[in-house]
């Protein structure tokens, strides 16, 4: 009895793996035609195969992220010199075209997760049903401020960042100021600032919405008083851009006196000789997480969970830390290119609040600013 027994088990596992093998869905069109993608071998057969030695997993995942393209070629070289037979395909966009992308194939989800995108955004997914709870090795490190309060989590961050205020000294001295007299939100609306300043477009850069969005909970939610200082701040902005960084690397180039960032985009462009002082407003500064999460599909790809196990173990943190120091684990309290903890120049930030007036917050800043959205490249 037992021998027919583990003949009868055999034969069940060996129909599992041909079916498998048969179902296993390729990539839509759609997809491929904008994914990078990193040469490995075909899927994996399922997750009985998958199981039998986890330590050799082959197949392919299809990942959405609003991370720089520098950054996920870097951060997938060490993933799959650990991985070589998996296959990561890559879409990526920058948080606003990603998240717009996301919910347009609600109903037909062809990403298998997501890396490394606002968790404002990730808030939005999740109110919409859209993401899988998963727990992935590790997640007690991740600090209880950077990871979803659902058990289990819904997403989890890896690295958060900041608004900051970037200054070409040069052109500050142009215009009669030192970075002595920028040290605020209100310090933007001088006179000589007037077609001075570059900032990022909420709608298609995180770091351009943080902003926003960080500001209006600084003057009063809900209230008119941070559309009153946005309105004023306006007249002295040149251009909205497509890109967290492009401030930064704007007034590191002179192309103008100050670009409204984040933090590190500036240390880096100090650190590489650019004639640029990294200034954190004094109220302090909204911020954002990139986060990762799971998409909530009829079939989950198994390979999923070892890429989301992987993207918060420390080899990942250490990569994550050279771009954005502030990571999820709260690292081991060092920040290199800041004078103090950046965390403690954090806004005690509503993600709630943030997720659930997103749209409103869109429409209206469209309506009120687009005209100065510099064309998208």
């Amino acid at each position: 009895m037992q021998k027919l027994a583990t003949i009868f088990i055999a034969v069940l596992l060996a129909a599992l793996m041909l079916s498998g093998c048969t179902e296993g869905g390729a990539t839509s069109p759609s997809v491929e035609d904008t994914a990078q993608e990193t040469a490995t071998p075909a899927p994996v057969a399922d997750e009985a195969a998958q199981e039998t030695d986890p330590s050799t997993p082959e197949g392919e995942i299809t990942v959405y992220t609003a991370l720089e393209d520098e950054q996920v070629t870097e951060y997938l070289a060490v993933f799959n010199a650990q991985y070589p037979d998996v296959k990561v395909n890559i879409v990526r966009e920058s948080t606003g075209v990603i998240t717009a992308r996301l919910l347009a194939e609600k109903d037909n989800p062809q990403a298998d997760l997501i890396w490394g995108t606002a968790a404002s955004s990730m808030m939005v997914l999740d109110d919409q049903g859209m993401l899988e709870p998963y727990t992935p090795a590790g997640v007690d490190r991740i600090l209880p401020e950077f990871k979803s309060d659902k058990q289990p989590p819904t997403w989890v961050g890896i690295d958060a960042w900041e608004t900051a205020f970037i200054v070409n000294t040069v052109k500050l001295e142009e215009l009669g100021l030192s970075p002595s007299d920028i040290k605020s939100y209100e310090d933007l609306l001088r006179p000589e600032l007037k077609g001075q300043i570059v900032m990022s477009n909420p709608n298609s850069s995180g770091t351009g919405f943080l902003t926003v969005a960080g500001l209006l909970q600084l003057k009063g939610k809900d209230t008119e008083a941070g559309w009153d200082y946005l309105n004023k701040l306006h007249e002295n902005v040149d251009q909205y851009v497509h890109s967290g960084s492009k401030p930064a690397k704007m007034a590191a180039a002179g192309e103008c006196a100050l670009g409204v960032s984040f933090g590190y985009a500036g240390i880096s462009q100090k650190s590489d000789g650019a004639p640029v002082e990294v200034i954190f407003p004094s109220e302090g500064s909204g911020w954002d997480l990139e986060a990762n999460a799971l998409m909530k599909k009829s079939e989950i790809n198994p390979i999923s969970h070892i890429f989301l196990d992987w993207a918060i173990s420390d080899e990942a943190m250490a990569l994550y830390k050279e771009n954005y120091p502030i990571i999820a684990t709260g690292g081991d309290g060092t920040y290199e290119g800041y004078d103090s903890d950046p965390v403690k120049q954090l806004i005690d930030n509503d993600f709630v609040w943030t997720a659930q007036n997103r749209e409103a917050i869109l429409e209206k800043w469209i309506k009120n600013y687009d005209g100065k959205s510099a064309a998208e490249e």
